[in-house]
C-alpha cells in the first residue's frame, strides 16, 4: 500500500514514518514527491474536519491514498484555545505563538494550567474515507519555554502524570524529553498507533 503524507512538516513526516515502520508492505511518500499544488483552506470547525478536508482534497487531486492530520494544543484556562487554530492562532513563528500563550497565562495558577494536545488523522482514497482516529496527550502549560527537541508548543507543554512517561520526565516539557519518550506518549503517536493497528488488521 502506498500512502501520501499530506504535510509539509518534516517533523511530522519523520514521526509518522517511525510509528508506521512495522506495517507490512507500506510505502510512504510526502508532498515533495508530487507536483506543487495550492493547499486547501483549513476552514473546518474541528481538527477532524480539517484532517478529513485535507485527506479528501489531496486524494482526489493526486488520485492516490492520502493520510492527513490536524493537531493542536487546547488550554483549559483559555477556553480551549488555541485549539483548531493552533498553527495560525497568532501570525508569526512558533516562538511567537508560544509566547502569546504564556502572556495570556501570566496570572493563571499552577493547578489551573491544564492542557492537552490533540491529533486527528484521516486516511482517504479518491473514493472514500478509510479510517479516522484521534489521539490525545494530557499535560499542563509551563511558565517558560524549555528544551530543544520539539516544535510548535512543545517547549511549554509539560509532561504530567497519566501520560505513561517515567517519573524522571514529569514536570519537564516535551521538548526536554528525548525523541523516543515523545514518540511513546504524544498525541500524534497515540493516533498513529491506532491507525497502524487498523492497517495491520485490515479492518
Amino acid at each position: 500500500m502506498k500512502i501520501l503524507l499530506a504535510t509539509t512538516s518534516r517533523h511530522k513526516c519523520a514521526e509518522i514514518a517511525d510509528l508506521l515502520n512495522d506495517v507490512p508492505n507500506l510505502t510512504l511518500e510526502t508532498l515533495e514527491n508530487y507536483p506543487a499544488t495550492e493547499a486547501p483552506e483549513e476552514d473546518g470547525e474541528t481538527m477532524a474536519d480539517n484532517a478529513r478536508l485535507k485527506a479528501q482534497y489531496y486524494a482526489s487531486h493526486f488520485q492516490t491514498t492520502v493520510l492527513a492530520d490536524d493537531s493542536g494544543m487546547e488550554v483549559d484556562a483559555l477556553n480551549g484555545e488555541p485549539g483548531v487554530y493552533s498553527a495560525r492562532w497568532i501570525e508569526g513563528s512558533d516562538e511567537d505563538r508560544t509566547n502569546a500563550v504564556l502572556d495570556r497565562m501570566q496570572d493563571v495558577p499552577e493547578e489551573e494550567r491544564t492542557a492537552r494536545y490533540r491529533c486527528t488523522l484521516c486516511l482517504a482514497t479518491p473514493e472514500k474515507v478509510l479510517y479516522e482516529v484521534e489521539g490525545t496527550c494530557e499535560g499542563s502549560v509551563g511558565y517558560r519555554p524549555l528544551g530543544e527537541n520539539g516544535f510548535g508548543y512543545d517547549p511549554i507543554f509539560q509532561i504530567t502524570l497519566g501520560t505513561g512517561a517515567s517519573e524522571e520526565y514529569l514536570g519537564k516539557s516535551i521538548a526536554e524529553a528525548p525523541p523516543e519518550v515523545k514518540a511513546s506518549i504524544s498525541h500524534r503517536a497515540n493516533a498513529v498507533r491506532q491507525l497502524a493497528e487498523k492497517l495491520k488488521a485490515g479492518n
